[in-house]
């Protein structure tokens, strides 16, 4: 691997890179330093050397130039993206702590599911039929920018040569330079937003922005749904299923998704947070929750995380009041219920690709903070057996348990009955598949696809018996309200 430093800031390195022409395809995933060695990189990518888009049984790959392009009919994904990663192949650097070399930074959509699992569907047939989002998107870099916020040290690292490596550290010592000019002009773009500004004058630039918002459930209409889950649980169908309701904000004219993804960092910094721009959208993620993690060991295994959320409390400005909703959340029956059974199911998953005997929970109902809320988070790690690919571990566990339900297959169907529009990649996945082996996805939680002005994204929780049906729907709105407020929609004006 080949390596050279710069010398930049996490917020410079950002700044450049969202500087950048779109067709360069910049992807940012940014853990923003705020968890110690659990979030402790932003890796980012631009000008991918390969990029598969699957929709359906069909695979479009573009070449490097994004222009020439062939298809590949009734195509694997998973399987293409088994076959490539091996193609890829790097070894492991033994003194590097990099989290990457080259790497696929990678989508998965909700629905991508369908074709990995036998579900009774009404809608995935119709998805299919229309313009809908890909179920996937795997694009591959064989340089990267890594910055550490442990070291405050940013790198560019290739592994294709010097050559890729120079133009790559020339292109973002360039943009960051226009940045800083344009900054010290007083001119002003969406790369060139000051990043630390205090809250007063936070509050005055999101209120010039007038976005709007609807949903595809009303109040009443969401409580209902409420009522149908508890209905198959009492039945006997599922012990919990995870309903969302489906956010569109129109966005200002001026405000850009650049702008949405730096308002996000800025106010409501996320473990696994990411800006991807692919060739028909761009996605904005705040997401709070690792998916999966797998780890390459000293001895040679492999060791596979997953960190599921169940358990929402919002956050308060009165100490007491925090300190009281905290204890609350750690305490709760039904929270705590929602979160094993997801664990138990999740521990089920990883069974299939670990080791007999090596999955065990690490941690159980920790009460995890975030700026506008609280998280109840459980760990479960595995060791994985020696055979199993990336392709395997994604057939064994995507979607996430925690935005399902278990049993999952059953909560998937029901969800599919009950909720009225394709989720897309609003609760799959995005992450990156390390060239060394190593892989680390989140769950798309907290994430928005933007397309032509209009912002979508899906918030919800997980129904189990005991569930008030207007609470549900306050905590939806709860886990919305950072994504609303950095779209630019006035408070209270979608309850």
């Amino acid at each position: 691997m080949f390596a050279r430093e710069l010398q930049l800031s996490a917020d410079e390195l950002v700044g450049a890179l969202l500087r950048l022409d779109a067709s360069r395809r910049v992807q940012i995933l940014d853990s923003g330093g705020a968890r110690g060695d659990d979030a402790r990189f932003l890796i980012a990518g631009f000008d991918p050397f390969e990029t598969i888009e699957a929709r359906g049984g069909r695979l479009q790959v573009y070449e490097r130039d994004g222009l020439s392009a062939h298809q590949v009919e009734s195509a694997d994904v998973l399987s293409v993206l088994d076959e490539r990663l091996a193609k890829y192949r790097v070894p492991r650097a033994d003194d590097s702590s990099r989290p990457a070399s080259g790497a696929c930074i990678a989508t998965f959509a909700y629905e991508l599911a369908h074709s990995l699992e036998r579900l009774r569907s009404r809608r995935h047939a119709q998805a299919a039929t229309t313009n809908a989002e890909p179920d996937a998107v795997l694009a591959f870099y064989d340089t990267l920018v890594i910055h550490d916020y442990a070291r405050s040290t940013t790198e560019v690292v290739s592994v294709a040569g010097p050559e890729p490596l120079n133009r790559a550290w020339e292109t973002i010592k360039r943009a960051a330079a226009e940045r800083k000019a344009r900054e010290q002009s007083g001119a002003s773009d969406a790369s060139s937003l000051i990043f630390h500004q205090d809250s007063a004058s936070h509050a005055s630039s999101v209120n010039v922005f007038e976005s709007t918002v609807a949903s595809n459930f009303t109040r009443e209409q969401y409580c209902t749904a409420v009522e149908l889950i508890k209905e198959h649980i009492a039945a006997g169908d599922i012990y919990q299923a995870n309903l969302t309701q489906q956010f569109s904000v129109a966005l200002d004219a001026r405000l850009s998704p650049e702008r949405v993804f730096l308002n996000l960092r800025r106010d409501h910094p996320a473990s696994f947070a990411a800006y991807l721009r692919r060739r028909e959208d761009t996605v904005v993620s705040a997401s709070p929750e690792r998916f999966l993690r797998v780890s390459l060991e000293e001895n040679g295994t492999r060791t596979i995380e997953a960190w599921p959320i169940k358990g929402t409390r919002p956050r308060d400005v009165n100490a007491a009041e925090d300190e009281r909703l905290r204890a609350e959340l750690s305490e709760s029956e039904k929270d705590r219920a929602e979160n094993v059974m997801i664990v138990d199911l999740l521990r089920n998953d990883l069974g299939r690709v670990c080791l007999y005997g090596s999955v065990v929970v690490t941690e159980l109902f920790t009460v995890q903070e975030h700026p506008t809320l609280f998280h109840l988070v459980s760990k479960v790690r595995g060791a994985l057996r020696e055979e199993v690919t990336a392709g395997c571990i994604l057939r064994a566990a995507f979607p996430c348990g925690s935005i399902t339900g278990a049993p999952k297959i059953r909560a998937m169907e029901i969800i599919d009955e009950i909720e009225t529009a394709p989720r897309g990649l609003s609760m799959g996945a995005i992450g990156y598949f390390s060239f060394d082996g190593a892989i680390d996805l989140n769950v798309a939680i907290r994430t928005m696809v933007i397309t032509d002005g209009v912002s979508r994204f899906n918030t919800g929780g997980g129904i189990v018996a005991d569930s008030r049906p207007s609470l549900e729907y306050e905590e939806s709105l709860t886990k919305a309200r950072a994504l609303l407020r950095a779209l630019g929609v006035r408070e209270g004006s979608y309850k």
